[in-house]
């Protein structure tokens, strides 16, 4: 009798053992972590409930990484814990970073594509974008829509340009099925060209749509479109900057970019142009110019006549003379 209740005396002080050090498991478990400061990392996809305990516990996340490992298992969350970047914020307890990883709140990175550039340089971005893996194919000029892009830690660069491309496909679709009765764009291709030129000749958006107007003008005369951009894309093949001003002599250059020597549009686009340029080739503004300048201050003179033109264009001569 003496023994059984000796046992049960045991058993209780054990229980009440157990519960304690359950409890100061469940407190800290639920209690502020060692960080300090927000730290990202990264968790691979594969990792197993120990190695990701032991990896947050090196990273500075985690105190104690038995006792996360089991309060996962007992909550029955070790199947729903998913890879990826993630930022823990300073102080984060056990539990919030196990509803951190079973939501799946990963890092959200950004690339931010300039209008006007050309594939090269959009592919150069894409490169030293981090986070992306494999390598980023080329998909021709002028083929990516220039806009802001997201993606998560171990996406493809193949894949972002993949989105690029569908962005301008259903951009160039619609504008081109939109653009007005007497359009002289007869494919998407052309609007993409024509757009790509609109980009590189300005960046005010007040102007777009009236140099697109003049462009189209010329056009519709059969005028050579004589703009200096697809002179620059002919020499460098859009694979860096010129580096100087145009001169006379590249102004005759034998080349099918060179639209001081070839009628129409050029063979294809000289960059990649943005939303706002393509809306302005798709419905560029009703204007008798058939000639523009740069004014010195950032936009473009317009002319109607080429007696006009040249006077605006002497105008422009004599206010860069002054500033040397």
């Amino acid at each position: 009798m003496r023994r059984r209740r000796l046992v049960g005396v045991l058993l209780a002080l054990l229980a009440a053992a157990a519960a304690g050090f359950a409890f100061r498991a469940w407190q800290e478990f639920n209690a502020p972590g060692p960080l300090a400061e927000t730290r990202r990392v990264v968790v691979p996809k594969g990792t197993g409930l120990g190695p990701l305990a032991d990896l947050l516990t090196e990273q500075g996340v985690l105190r104690h990484p038995l006792a996360f490992r089991i309060f996962v298992i007992v909550d029955g969350a070790e199947s729903r814990l998913k890879a990826g970047e993630y930022d823990f914020p300073a102080g984060i307890s056990a539990a919030s970073v196990r509803d951190l990883l079973v939501a799946g709140e990963t890092v959200v990175r950004r690339l931010t594509v300039p209008e006007g550039l050309t594939t090269a340089a959009v592919l150069d971005l894409l490169r030293n974008a981090g986070g992306l893996v494999g390598e980023a194919p080329d998909p021709g000029e002028g083929r990516l829509l220039p806009e802001t892009y997201y993606y998560s830690h171990g996406d493809s660069r193949a894949d972002l340009v993949v989105r690029m491309q569908r962005a301008m496909d259903k951009a160039l679709a619609r504008l081109f099925r939109d653009r007005p009765a007497g359009s002289p764009l007869g494919s998407e291709t052309e609007l993409l060209t024509l757009a790509s030129i609109v980009e590189k000749e300005t960046g005010l958006s007040g102007e777009r749509a009236r140099i697109a107007g003049v462009f189209v003008n010329r056009l519709k005369r059969g005028m050579r479109l004589q703009t200096d951009p697809t002179v620059i894309y002919a020499l460098t093949g859009g694979r860096q900057e010129l580096g100087r001003p145009l001169t006379r002599a590249d102004l005759r250059v034998d080349h099918p970019y060179n639209t001081y020597r070839i009628p129409g549009l050029p063979p294809g686009p000289i960059a990649n142009p943005g939303l706002a340029a393509l809306e302005a080739a798709a419905r560029p503004a009703e204007t008798d110019a058939l000639y523009f300048v740069a004014d010195g201050a950032g936009g473009h003179l317009f002319a109607r006549t080429l007696r006009e033109h040249n006077r605006n264009a002497a105008r422009y001569r004599r206010m860069l003379r002054r500033m040397q």
